[in-house]
């Protein structure tokens, strides 16, 4: 029950359980204003996106009214033989809504800036340029709020566990992801980052170290063609860092397994994924394809100590059906058990190179 309540490092749904704080360097997010903008949450978004309209209408609103007094246009309203610097200003609500209205284009007549007066030219050009700029900015932040994928991410699942079994006569840390849309991802990839604390030999305590489990990166296994449901596998091998893991020391061991999925949306090339990893050149006459320029959409979960399923595989969930293979997704998350020895995969290896040795001396034994 102890192992349920600890902290987690991502959480199922991909969250990032990290708070930053005592962040002394503030004016790092003003540099950076539009990403500011964007990355906040929806309702302090519209706030901002509704402040800098309002405060720049008040503000350019006092200034036509203070200029209208000062030069004595509220006190001559209706005299004939005035000429007044903005035409039907005679009070600070009428001074807004020619601010308004001179912002927006709207342009309903009764108000309008004279050639008496230069300062009332000079502020209207000052407010359409600052108006032009306010929309540049919050029409791009809206577009790209709106636009970005994380909604898309949450029709790609996982399972909610992982097993470990035999394939290939080797053994196999195992989950499945599938994606519920008919608009599939173009140029999956997948990667997993094993979480754990450990201690140096120089006594030296690392928290949460970060280390790679291999997916298919050498072999391109890693690219996944996500139209039906896929069982990613990561082999436990010398290079693996669970290979002197067995299932009695998986009980007593506390990691986190973090799973990436990246890739571009197909309906519409809205994300596109960017890493920066050196794969082996490419043979010969090979062409090199580059993803489409976009915005990166990213799925992701995590899988603790006991989320893990020691000697489990995953139920088929595809069939065919009327000449088309029909995915059940009431399946996706059933396992059934199968035999695994309860030892290391580097066990396994030394009783397997053992028998090997043994039979050779019997062989030549009987020669």
């Amino acid at each position: 029950a102890g192992r349920q309540q600890r902290q987690r490092y991502v959480t199922k749904m991909g969250k990032c359980q990290v708070n930053l704080g005592n962040i002394q360097e503030k004016k790092r997010f003003l540099s950076d204003i539009f990403t500011t903008i964007v990355d906040l949450k929806y309702r302090w978004f519209l706030f901002v996106f509704m402040l800098c309209y309002i405060a720049t209408w008040l503000l350019f609103g006092g200034i036509y009214f203070a200029d209208a007094w000062l030069r004595g246009d509220v006190q001559h309203v209706g005299d004939p033989e005035w000429k007044p610097c903005i035409e039907n200003v005679d009070s600070f609500l009428s001074a807004l809504l020619f601010s308004v209205e001179s912002q927006r284009t709207i342009g309903y007549g009764a108000r309008m800036v004279t050639a008496n007066c230069p300062e009332g030219v000079i502020l209207l050009m000052a407010q359409s340029i600052i108006g032009s700029m306010i929309d540049a900015l919050m029409v791009g932040c809206m577009f790209v709020k709106i636009s970005r994928p994380k909604k898309r991410a949450q029709t790609l699942i996982f399972s909610k566990n992982c097993v470990i079994s035999h394939r290939d006569e080797k053994l196999c840390l195992m989950f499945r992801i599938g994606d519920l849309r008919d608009s599939h991802m173009v140029d999956a990839k997948i990667r997993a980052k094993l979480i754990k604390s450990r201690q140096t030999k120089e006594g030296e305590f690392i928290p949460l170290e970060q280390s790679e489990l291999n997916l298919g990166y050498d072999t391109g296994e890693d690219r996944l063609f996500l139209v039906e449901p896929q069982i990613v596998c990561h082999v436990i091998n010398q290079h693996s860092p669970f290979w002197e893991l067995s299932a009695e020391a998986l009980r007593r061991e506390q990691f986190e397994i973090i799973v990436i999925l990246e890739g571009i949306v197909e309906a519409t090339g809205e994300c596109a994924l960017v890493v920066a990893a050196s794969r082996p050149a490419a043979a010969p006459g090979a062409t090199a394809a580059l993803p489409p320029a976009g915005m990166t959409c990213q799925a992701r979960t995590s899988y603790t100590e006991d989320e893990i399923l020691w000697g489990y595989r995953f139920e088929p969930c595809m069939s065919l059906e009327k000449g088309a293979f029909r995915v059940d997704y009431s399946r996706f998350e059933l396992t059934f058990e199968v035999q695994t020895p309860a030892a290391s995969a580097r066990e396994m290896q030394e009783l397997r190179e053992l028998e090997r040795a043994e039979r050779s001396t019997l062989s030549l034994y009987w020669d």
